[in-house]
């Protein structure tokens, strides 16, 4: 592209992220430490003081507190639809950027919309809301942030289905965390105000425990930590000297450590605000039909889900691996390298070739990093 084409292209991408509204998102270490409560308090807040807000999705799960809090605030009605038989609601996407009021509320940003709907998930209609130049106000938890996924089941023992990707809380202006002590929140299952009677004796069995609750909570307070930091990064002038973060996940078609070296890499590059990036060298040993019809599927799932982290994805074809490496190190600027520490394929292939030698000193004499992920 010729450069006055780059500069044109820049100038209107400027002009559109200045039209585009505002995003604020609320977040929590799980259900019931009272998201949705601040959201309708601060939709009061804008009202009194003149500001055109509306709400476009809100569930109270039966909550009375949070219900009393519908009151007085205008809202704008569900779209309506059948699926399997039963009459469903959804947020009214089109009626929102129809109405265009200055401020929306929408809750539950991981929220799967029902077949059928023009977007798959919730966050892709707040992305197009915000785009028509609406501000927005939303809400999610922490267990539903897509590179978490992996701590998550293992804290709580619950695959989580519904996940937001991180670079959807990148674009928001603002993140908050609505911070309970793991005590407060006990205490307010056992009182009926998150789940009905029924349901508090499982909860408390499952989900709601001190331990599992005091870990979630660290993982939002992180979150949200990171978030202030880009910010800060971001709107703060740099000192020029400072070369930025950018990390390589180094993967093979072993489908289970490549998902969690993609993972775990999403989040040292959400960490430290950095660009990242997946690489796959394929071997000769690889090629076409070579490996099995899983691993080809599994090695797509994994790009898709690098490409969905906010990662570009890399194939090249390469036989000797370290070698491969080098080169997209130096290709694009790389300052830290990760692999899987149980990952034997391809350590043994790297640490086995005079290659991996010559890459090692090299990377050292280029100040860059080797990160071995457990």
């Amino acid at each position: 592209m010729p450069e006055q084409e780059k500069n044109v292209e820049h100038f209107l991408e400027l002009i559109r992220k200045s039209r585009r509204g505002k995003f604020k998102i609320y977040i929590g270490m799980s259900a019931g430490v009272g998201k949705t409560y601040r959201m309708l308090q601060e939709a009061h807040t804008l009202l009194r003081n003149g500001v055109d807000v509306k709400i476009g999705y809100v569930e109270t799960h039966g909550r009375n507190e949070t219900q009393v809090l519908l009151d007085g605030l205008p809202v704008i009605p569900r779209r309506k639809l059948f699926y399997k038989g039963k009459e469903l609601e959804e947020l009214d996407m089109q009626a929102i950027v129809n109405l265009h009021p200055e401020v929306v509320v929408i809750d539950e940003l991981a929220h799967t919309n029902i077949e059928g709907s023009k977007n798959e998930k919730r966050w892709q209609d707040v992305m197009e809301v915000l785009n028509a130049g609406i501000n927005v106000i939303s809400a999610v938890n922490i267990q539903h942030i897509e590179s978490l996924y992996q701590e998550v089941k293992k804290i709580t023992g619950i695959e989580v289905a519904e996940r937001v990707p991180d670079r959807v809380l990148k674009e928001a202006d603002e993140v908050v965390n609505i911070d309970l002590t793991a005590d407060e929140l006990v205490t307010r299952l056992k009182e009926g105000k998150i789940y009905t009677a029924d349901k508090v004796e499982t909860a408390l069995r499952n989900f709601f425990q001190s331990e599992k609750i005091l870990q979630l909570r660290e993982l939002a307070l992180k979150e949200v930590a990171s978030q202030v930091e880009r910010k800060i990064e971001t709107e703060l002038p740099r000192t020029a000297h400072l070369r930025p973060e950018r990390f390589l996940a180094c993967i093979s078609s072993n489908h289970e450590i490549a998902t969690k070296v993609i993972r775990k890499t999403a989040r040292l590059a959400t960490y430290y605000h950095s660009k990242w990036y997946v690489l796959y060298v394929q071997t000769p040993k690889e090629h076409g039909d070579k490996i099995g019809l899983a691993a080809q599927r599994h090695l797509i799932n994994n790009f898709k889900l690098a490409t969905e982290l906010g990662a570009e994805v890399i194939k090249t074809r390469q036989s000797n691996i370290s070698k491969g490496i080098f080169e997209i190190t130096e290709q694009k600027d790389i300052t830290t390298i990760c692999i899987g520490k149980p990952h034997l394929n391809l350590f043994n292939v790297i640490l086995n070739t005079a290659v991996f030698n010559q890459l090692l000193n090299k990377l050292s004499a280029a100040d860059i990093d080797i990160v071995i992920l457990s």
